[in-house]
Parts: C-alpha cells; sequence; structure tokens
C-alpha cells in the first residue's frame, strides 16, 4: 500500500481558538467548535457560516444522526466546492442538504441535540448527560442510538429519536476519553485515560474483554498527576482495525511533553501495533481515522502542526504534512477524500487526499 497524496485544499478562518471538527454524513458541512463555546457550521458549497449557540462550556463531542434514508456523496456527484484561497467555490447550485441532527456535548456535562441542515439553527432538546465533562458522543452506525462518555467514568446510551436514556455501562475506573461504534453495529468501543479499551456488547449491558493501549497512559510522580487517554478513535470501514491515538513517553504531566502514538488494535485478536511519526516531533496526536485504502491519517500539535499518514503496517509514517498551527481535532470526510484539521489559531486547514479503495479480504471476527 502506497501513502496517499496530501494536499493543501483551503482555509476557514474562524477567529477563535479551535476544538474539534466533524464533516456530517453527507459531506456537505464541517462542524467546528470553539472556546467561545459556539459551535459553528460551514457550507462547503455555498461557504455561508450558521452559529449554533447554547452552550455554556466548550465542546469537544459532536456526532450526527441522519433521518430517513442514509446520506453520502454519489459516486458521480462532485465534491462541495471549499471556502479556500486558492480553490474557491463550486459555481453550482447547492441543492437543499438532506435532513439530520447533530449532538454535542460540553464540558457541564449536557448534550444537546440540534436539527442540524436548516439554515438557522433550531434546537430539539437536551440532556444532563455526564458529571463532569463529556469527552466524546457517538452514534450508532444505524442511527437509532447515541452514545456519550465522561469524567465520570461511565458511558451512556441514549434513544437518538427522543433524547430518552436507554443504558449506562459502568466498568472503567477512570475518566473515559473516547468512544466508537464498531461498523457491524452491535459492539461499541471505549477508552479511558488509563488507555484501557474496554469492548462493549451494548445491547445486553455486558462487557466482552479489555484491550490494551496503555502505551497511551502515565503516571507522572514528579506533578503526581496522570496523563493519557485516546485523544481521537476511530474503527476503519470494515471493522477489522481500531485506531487510538494521544501522547506516549511522557517527561512532563503538567506541561504535556511526550510524543504522538497511535496504536491500531486488531478487531479479531487484541492485537496492538505502534504507529509513531518517523520524524522527532514533540507532542500529541490529537485525532485519528481511516481512508478507503486502509491508510492511517491522525493530527497532533505541540511542535507546531503536523497531518501524519501511514500506509500498510509500516510503523514509520510514510508521509508528514506541515500544519500551520497546533491541531486539535482531525475530520475525515465520508468519501475520504478530504481531511479538516481544527487548530488553536483559529482556522480549519483543508487537505485533500489521493484516496484509492482497498480490495476486501476475508478476515476473522472477534469472539463474542
Amino acid at each position: 500500500m502506497s501513502a496517499p497524496q496530501v494536499r493543501p485544499d483551503g482555509v476557514w478562518k474562524v477567529g477563535k481558538p479551535l476544538i474539534g471538527c466533524r464533516f456530517d454524513p453527507s459531506g456537505r458541512f464541517l462542524f467546528a467548535s470553539a472556546e467561545d463555546h459556539m459551535v459553528r457550521r460551514l457550507d462547503l458549497r455555498t461557504g455561508g457560516v450558521v452559529g449554533f449557540t447554547g452552550h455554556a462550556s466548550w465542546v469537544r463531542g459532536m456526532a450526527f444522526v441522519p433521518h430517513g434514508r442514509p446520506v453520502g456523496r454519489s459516486a458521480n456527484e462532485p465534491p462541495p466546492g471549499l471556502l479556500a484561497a486558492g480553490s474557491g467555490l463550486s459555481q453550482s447550485a447547492a441543492p437543499r442538504p438532506e435532513p439530520f441532527t447533530v449532538v454535542t456535548g460540553d464540558y457541564h456535562g449536557r448534550l444537546l441535540w440540534w436539527r442540524g441542515d436548516l439554515p438557522a439553527p433550531q434546537f430539539v432538546w437536551s440532556a444532563e448527560a455526564h458529571a463532569g465533562w463529556v469527552r466524546a458522543v457517538a452514534v450508532s452506525p444505524d442511527g437509532s442510538v447515541v452514545a456519550s462518555c465522561g469524567n465520570d467514568h461511565l458511558v451512556k446510551l441514549w434513544r437518538a429519536a427522543d433524547g430518552s436514556p436507554l443504558r449506562t455501562l459502568a466498568g472503567h475506573d477512570c475518566h473515559v476519553y473516547n468512544l466508537a461504534f464498531h461498523p457491524a453495529g452491535d459492539r461499541l468501543a471505549s477508552c479511558d485515560l488509563k488507555g484501557i479499551v474496554k469492548d462493549w456488547d451494548w445491547r445486553a449491558g455486558r462487557l466482552v474483554r479489555d484491550l490494551d493501549a496503555k502505551p497511551l497512559h502515565k503516571y507522572d510522580t514528579g506533578f503526581r498527576a496522570d496523563i493519557g487517554g485516546a485523544r481521537g478513535m476511530a474503527f476503519d470501514g470494515a471493522g477489522w482495525r481500531l485506531a487510538v491515538a494521544g501522547i506516549t513517553n511522557v517527561s512532563n504531566a503538567f506541561a504535556g511533553i511526550g510524543n504522538p502514538l497511535v496504536i491500531t488494535l486488531d478487531w479479531a485478536t487484541g492485537k496492538p501495533t505502534q504507529l509513531k511519526p518517523k520524524e522527532a516531533f514533540e507532542g500529541t496526536a490529537w485525532g485519528v481515522g481511516f481512508l478507503p485504502s486502509g491508510a492511517v491519517v491522525a493530527a497532533g500539535a505541540r511542535s507546531g502542526g503536523r497531518l501524519w499518514v501511514w500506509a500498510g503496517d509500516d510503523p514509520a509514517s510514510a508521509a508528514v504534512v506541515n500544519v500551520p498551527s497546533d491541531g486539535r481535532d482531525l475530520a475525515l470526510s465520508p468519501a475520504g477524500d478530504r481531511a479538516a484539521v481544527a487548530c488553536w489559531d483559529g482556522t480549519v486547514y483543508f487537505f485533500s487526499l489521493a484516496v484509492t479503495a482497498a480490495a476486501p479480504s476475508p478476515r476473522p471476527v472477534a469472539a463474542r
């Protein structure tokens, strides 16, 4: 597998330090959250920006519930244009977007539901979800269930249609940093501060097994503080691998001095593989995802911003792209042909990715 070509493809200047970003299920919109507690939506076809105001603290978790039929760009539909220096906006008329709900989670423990496709934001309902930060939000592949996790050591499940609580998954003994539904829909993975990944049969409320991503954690005896957790988490499209991203080799927990690390876990066997930048880089990997080819993409920050791409099983990054500012989150478009990095300088930097689909091959499934 060769590394894809990665090219800068525009910017969106928000003006406030950014925390997170996500493409909607169709790839038409990019949502970005900032330190002013606002979530903004950029229409990639028209350049229009809409603000979603209602949180009283930072928003890190964002996920989407499509309405009706699954949404996504067909193979014959051109990608949306970008509000971008050098690329310009698409000149085609912007069709009405497919309806969807966006669920956002903040550091006060609240989840908010919004109609995300309408010209003006429409608040739907809210839930007092966690005691402490909501660190991540995910939606099941069929769009029926929302999962959230937070500093109260819990994973909680909510009915996507009305926000009512479904189930609480207890078992972590520390902050739960991230979570992701398996593409098959029957399992949910969650990762905590200490790098313990739990595999849940969420319908039964049963813990199936623990997986090891412990290199993403350290207790700093000098500062008497833990540092770690999955700052990014994603399954590949087939559900064969789970990627978790964060920091390792920490020498100073207070300043966050260490090295970025991505661990991929073979979902059938639990075997971990460590992916590290081949360059000397000090900082944290703040987001991770898979391309259709199976290549792993991550963004990072501290010694400046970076975008790394690992192809195949090569533990050294096959491609390194400089990002003008510290990257705090990474989003991949639904088609896997575009990456967005939300940065500390208040700018989203877009990159185009020349992607190829991987040839499918039989893979074993994890024991149930």
